[in-house]
């Protein structure tokens, strides 16, 4: 693990561009530093990093990811984003401890989108016994991107999107002021629409509680 992330420490550095990394910060709100490479070139350095037979054992998933969070560039956490992704097939139940840190931690919609639509979201296809312990778990603590993460982990979910669940995490988050909870209402109904407008149109309607940003992402393509 320590050669791992020093090898991977040392190709960041040597790709830095200090003045890139100034306008990266600025878009992100200054948020989070970075070493100023943009997404192509982050995946082209990560590729040998990436690569099946140079990836840890699944014994070192959490604190292979908990070093990357820990670590002052945002380039760390993006490749974890990646890194994660090549172990979502081996996706154990205790996984789930990680992933909550991911989402609680240095939060924002750059990882907590990715890390609820892929990793959740395959999390719960294995194991479906579990969602509503975390939905209601998440929906009660209290935390944007735990509740964002507790609507946005069916995106991906197609023809296996349960309705009845969306409108149950839905209901407890109407009211709220919070642009990231009314954008994710909105883009869940949106991503459903594909598939089933006259659902999204009627629930549109029939909910007058929603947020008027939540009624345009989800109309946004429905007329």
């Amino acid at each position: 693990m320590e050669e791992y992330l020093r090898e991977l420490r040392k190709e960041f550095e040597a790709h830095r561009n200090e003045e890139y990394a100034k306008q990266q910060s600025a878009y992100m709100r200054y948020k989070f530093i970075f070493f100023g490479f943009n997404s192509t070139l982050r995946r082209e350095i990560a590729k040998p990093f990436l690569d099946k037979n140079y990836l840890p054992d699944k014994a070192e998933f959490h604190p292979i990811i908990q070093a990357l969070w820990e670590m002052p560039q945002r380039d760390y956490q993006m490749f974890a984003l990646d890194f994660m992704k090549r172990y979502v097939r081996k996706i154990e139940e205790s996984d789930m401890e990680i992933f909550e840190y991911t989402i609680t931690h240095k939060s924002w919609w750059d990882t907590v989108d990715f890390i609820a639509a892929t990793m959740l979201g395959a999390y719960f296809k294995k194991f479906p016994e579990l969602r509503q312990q975390y939905v209601d778990k998440w929906l009660s603590s209290g935390d944007i991107w735990l509740q964002r993460s507790a609507l946005l982990f069916q995106l991906k979910y197609k023809e296996e999107f349960d309705t009845s669940l969306l409108t149950y995490t839905i209901k407890p988050l109407l009211g709220s002021k919070e642009f990231f909870i009314n954008k994710a209402i909105g883009w869940m109904l949106r991503q459903y629409g594909k598939s089933n407008p006259d659902w999204v149109i009627n629930y549109v309607k029939e909910t007058p509680e929603l947020a008027n940003l939540s009624k345009r992402e989800a109309l946004k393509h429905l007329g």
